[in-house]
């Protein structure tokens, strides 16, 4: 904790009026030619990302800090080298964003305090019967779990754990940076943003299946079983990929996915049947029914366009002559 075809290879931009201004977004290539440029780039940089996984050689299991450590290093090279494709995609489409390269992926100071809070809090809405879940089944009172939580002590322990870092910093900042930030920008004129949001988490759902490799490396269960899990997590990822996408479209900033990417790696997937089987099974299943039901009642007020100042992506898709109304109002 994500096809292509017909009508969604179009570029939008095809519908501009017979005049255009001197300066127009978009030049060069033909709308095709475009939209696989910009098909293939995302596909190229989900493979670098996944790949700079295996150029370690290695017999240890993925958990170990050794192999931690140098996916890091991996991770972090292909990361800060994914904005020169979203570049070079720029320079083959022809496409000008009318903004700058950093401002386009989500990297700017307007609105970037509410940027950070709303979307966070939206996501805790959502997930208000598992933080229910985990209130209960802690053995601490709330006072004794804020000390622990505030104390520098329990914070150096984390920065020093290897998995913490992955799972809670590294993960989520460089998965959002590749997977939303680089590929949405070159998917949004190829497909609209409406379609963006659906077809760039399957590149992020398909990544993760790399899993396997290692399940089935390790013999950690059945072959059954292991394909039945990656089954499951290219859904969820692929779901919520979809969540942090229309984030970021939403808000025009990086940092919301990437908080709200590491709160649901801290989370975990909701663990339903263990609240059927609670012994406060009812007013956890009120919570569960209650946060979903306050997280759809909020989803476009906090994610209100107004909130966050104008949306590089919208101004993107204004350039090139479409109309995109419904996501970037």
């Amino acid at each position: 904790m994500a096809a292509l075809g017909g009508d969604g290879l179009r570029l939008l931009s095809v519908s501009r009026p017979e005049r255009q201004p001197e300066s127009a977004a978009l030049s060069g290539p033909g709308p095709g030619l475009c939209c696989w440029v910009s098909v293939f780039s995302c596909f190229s940089l989900a493979c670098s990302y996944v790949g700079s996984l295996y150029v370690w050689k290695s017999e240890l299991p993925r958990d170990h800090p050794a192999v931690i450590k140098r996916r890091f290093t991996s991770v972090l090279v292909v990361s800060s080298l994914s904005p020169l494709c979203v570049l070079l995609w720029r320079e083959l489409t022809g496409i000008q964003p009318g903004t700058s390269l950093l401002t386009l992926m989500g990297f700017r100071l307007e609105g970037i305090f509410p940027a950070a809070l709303l979307p966070l809090l939206l996501t805790m809405i959502l997930f208000l019967g598992p933080l229910m879940q985990l209130s209960m089944d802690c053995p601490c009172d709330l006072t004794d779990g804020l000390k622990v939580v505030l104390a520098p002590r329990s914070w150096a322990r984390c920065l020093t754990d290897m998995r913490w870092l992955r799972n809670q910093v590294i993960a989520p900042l460089t998965e959002e940076l590749v997977f939303r930030a680089c590929m949405l920008p070159m998917l949004a004129p190829c497909t609209g943003l409406g379609p963006a949001v659906f077809t760039c988490p399957l590149f992020f759902g398909v990544a993760h299946f790399h899993h396997i490799i290692e399940q089935l490396r390790f013999r950690q269960s059945s072959v059954g079983s292991i394909f039945l899990s990656a089954a499951f997590q290219f859904s969820y990822t692929a779901v919520f990929g979809a969540y942090t996408a229309f984030l970021f479209i939403r808000t025009g900033h990086l940092i919301g996915p990437v908080l709200c990417h590491s709160f649901c790696n801290y989370m975990g997937f909701p663990a339903v049947c263990a609240a059927l089987e609670h012994p406060q099974k009812w007013p956890l299943l009120a919570g569960y029914a209650l946060g979903v039901g306050l997280f759809l009642l909020l989803l476009q007020p906090l994610t209100d366009p107004k909130l966050y100042g104008s949306l590089p992506l919208c101004v993107l898709l204004e350039r090139t002559g479409a109309s995109e109304t419904l996501l970037c109002s």
